[in-house]
């Protein structure tokens, strides 16, 4: 995802487990201003899902080098 930092994508990530988390004891949680209850235990959890897969692909193109899943060639064999 351009332009978003793994810090930012983490930050997010814990926004929305710690909305989650409130939700689960029956709290509402605000975020912006939009407001978080169990009618959005859906959204809350398709969120979490999002900003997991983001910092998980910005864990690993920081891990390759800034291409995640990205294939490094060590040596070529020429076909003679």
């Amino acid at each position: 995802m351009a332009g978003i930092t793994l810090a930012q994508a983490q930050a997010q990530l814990d926004a929305w487990l710690a909305c989650s988390l409130a939700v689960a004891a029956r709290q509402s949680y605000q975020i912006g201003d939009r407001i978080f209850t169990a009618a959005n235990a859906a959204w809350i959890d398709k969120m979490i899902l999002f900003w997991q897969g983001q910092v998980t692909a910005l864990t690993a193109a920081a891990a390759t080098g800034g291409v995640a899943g990205a294939i490094r060639v060590r040596a070529i064999t020429p076909i003679t």
